[in-house]
């Protein structure tokens, strides 16, 4: 496997007010037999606040076993208080563009580029998939490349800024006092046309952090433009399931790459560089578990309910690599 920290902004580019020195990236998995291949994008959640490790390593392996050239990206985040605005939305654009111009040094087919977002890296990837064309990249090196991604798996995203929003990620990224346009713009469901990507959603009842109507909306928005979508709907299980093994239960997510943001921050504060006390930033790193302690999330009661869970909601992998397939296959098709 080959494994390349990706940065998406040169020296000068990138002007995020809390990054502190962090530039946001990605980390491939790519196969050595240079082989062309799917290209996935894997985007995990964190309410915007973070990026989680438990949705980034785990899925990448598994859409890499599938036959993908696979991609974890850590884009911008606010664990504080400074809004994201469209931070990133240009790095999701910016990191679709860079490996569709790279697309012969990763050995993957352009006119095959998926994402797969998590919670509110779902909405991040949905996002894209309605705003990609509001998306102007300042290099020349990009402005001719696309950014549409060609389909989308959106696992229990967050949609809607509406009555059944998330609203703790909707106020990482907007702010406190969000303009209603903004709210509209961030509301997905309702900026879905007919040139949206396919898009796979699965998310379960009893989710409840992301209220399950938020995949109801935007599923029943690509209905009403005549957008291929799969939506799939489990009877139980907790949020963030990511792929929904007992090695995910288990917590065991490989290295914590994706949160060098927070790490980054977190040392920050420490040494007395921002605006924080100094004392916060030992808080952060603990309890990010970037302090070498591992943390436990659940009591074994618990734990054993989520593991029963997992035969019905572990499938969806499987589903969404069927569903991939077809989409691919059906491109081909159109092609010919």
């Amino acid at each position: 496997m080959k494994g390349e920290k990706i940065t998406l902004w040169q020296e000068g580019e990138y002007h995020y007010p809390e990054a502190y020195g962090f530039v946001p990236f990605m980390i491939s998995y790519i196969h050595e037999d240079d082989e062309i291949r799917p290209a996935m994008i894997v985007v995990p959640g964190g309410a915007y606040r973070n990026v989680s490790s438990s949705e980034g390593h785990l899925p990448a392996e598994e859409f890499y076993r599938a036959g993908c050239n696979v991609f974890v990206l850590a884009y911008t985040v606010n664990l504080l208080d400074e809004p994201l605005k469209l931070q990133p939305l240009n790095d999701i654009s910016r990191a679709v563009r860079l490996i569709r111009a790279n697309a012969e040094k990763y050995a993957v087919d352009p006119s095959k580029l998926a994402l797969c977002g998590f919670s509110a890296g779902g909405h991040l990837c949905a996002s894209l998939c309605v705003h990609y064309g509001d998306i102007i990249d300042a290099e020349p090196e990009y402005q001719s490349i696309s950014n549409r991604p060609d389909a989308a798996v959106l696992a229990y995203p967050v949609i809607t800024s509406g009555e059944y929003a998330h609203r703790d990620s909707i106020t990482a990224l907007l702010g406190s006092n969000p303009s209603e346009d903004e709210l509209e713009y961030m509301s997905l469901e309702k900026h879905v046309t007919s040139d949206t990507p396919p898009c796979f959603l699965w998310q379960t009842v009893t989710d409840a952090t992301v209220p399950v109507e938020n995949s109801y909306l935007f599923a029943q928005a690509c209905r009403k433009n005549g957008v291929r979508f799969a939506h799939h709907v489990f009877s139980e299980g907790v949020h963030g399931l990511s792929v929904a093994t007992e090695r995910w239960l288990e917590r065991d997510f490989g290295v914590p790459y994706t949160l060098e943001q927070i790490r980054i921050l977190a040392e920050a504060i420490s040494a007395g560089e921002t605006k924080y006390r100094q004392e916060k930033g030992a808080e952060i790193l603990a309890d990010f578990g970037l302090n070498g302690q591992k943390k436990e999330k659940w009591s074994p009661e618990i734990k054993e309910e989520i593991k029963a869970s997992l035969k019905e909601t572990g499938i969806w992998l499987r589903l969404a690599e069927d569903w991939l397939d077809r989409i691919w296959a059906d491109s081909l098709r159109q092609c010919r």
